[in-house]
């Protein structure tokens, strides 16, 4: 196994269970232009993809067709609903700190997400952890996103690092990962990552 010297997170079903907020506040917002958004559909579809690579899916499927440019107008709203849900109680495992303490000392970390900055930005830093993380790639950080390699890519160079593991949820976070040339971990759900994450260490 290789040794790594840093570990790429994902945010959005990594470190945080947050995707069946954003996918709720979507359903709010999009339900008054005629589209429903359920969960499963999310699921299977959505997650791990640019917002507006959604909204582009979503728009042409619904019928009569819509200008996804359109629904993309609706973010602020759905941006707010989706602060509102989580500042109040950000969504972390209460020993997510003390993990990401420990893991400081010994790899450079970042967070590498298909969300916006300004979205995951105020959930670390109510959550205490934000300091643990030398930098935070988000949607607008890049011109492609995942699958593409370049969200991973930039937090390596940002880094300044060459053996990065990613921690992924999402077949298209891991499909980034890989095509940037990284090895990958796989997490099913947030509650699983830091039992997955630790085992994988110890035997690099």
């Amino acid at each position: 196994m290789p040794t790594f010297d840093s570990i790429l997170f994902d945010f959005d079903g990594v470190l945080a269970d947050t995707e069946p907020v954003h996918c709720a506040c979507w359903a709010e917002v999009l339900v008054p232009h005629g589209i429903t958004l359920e969960w499963q559909d999310y699921r299977e579809r959505f997650m791990g993809i640019d917002d507006r690579e959604m909204l582009r899916i979503l728009a042409r499927e619904r019928r009569p067709q819509a200008e996804w440019e359109d629904l993309w107008r609706l973010y602020p709203a759905k941006k707010d609903r989706f602060r509102t849900h989580v500042i109040g109680t950000p969504p972390f495992d209460a020993t997510l700190q003390k993990f990401l303490g420990d893991l400081g000392g010994r790899y450079g970390l970042a967070v590498v997400s298909s969300s916006s900055c300004s979205e995951i930005e105020p959930m670390l830093e109510a959550g205490g952890v934000r300091q643990f993380f030398g930098t935070v790639v988000g949607a607008e950080s890049v011109k492609n996103h995942k699958p593409a390699p370049d969200p991973y890519l930039l937090a390596a160079e940002r880094l300044g690092v060459r053996a990065p593991l990613v921690v992924e949820d999402s077949e298209a976070g891991l499909a980034s990962g890989r095509a940037a040339g990284f090895e990958v971990l796989a997490v099913p759900h947030p509650a699983e990552m830091l039992g997955l994450l630790t085992r994988r260490l110890a035997v690099s």
